[in-house]
């Protein structure tokens, strides 16, 4: 068995993604998910932040 042969990740919320199939639940669901990604990026951005702020506070000496 080869690595091709394993079933693949589902891929979640695609950008740009069709919605005229998809239920009000799934929609819904879909909120969730991309809600959920907007939290782990801002994040993400904070801990960016903090650190480039660290570097230039440190260099800045």
């Amino acid at each position: 068995m080869s690595f091709e042969d394993l079933p693949k990740k589902p891929v979640g919320v695609m950008i740009g993604e069709p919605l005229d199939l998809l239920s009000i639940a799934e929609l819904e669901q879909r909120v969730r998910q991309l809600e959920e990604e907007i939290t782990r990026v801002r994040a993400m951005i904070g801990t960016k932040r903090a650190s480039k702020s660290a570097a230039d506070a440190f260099f800045r000496s």
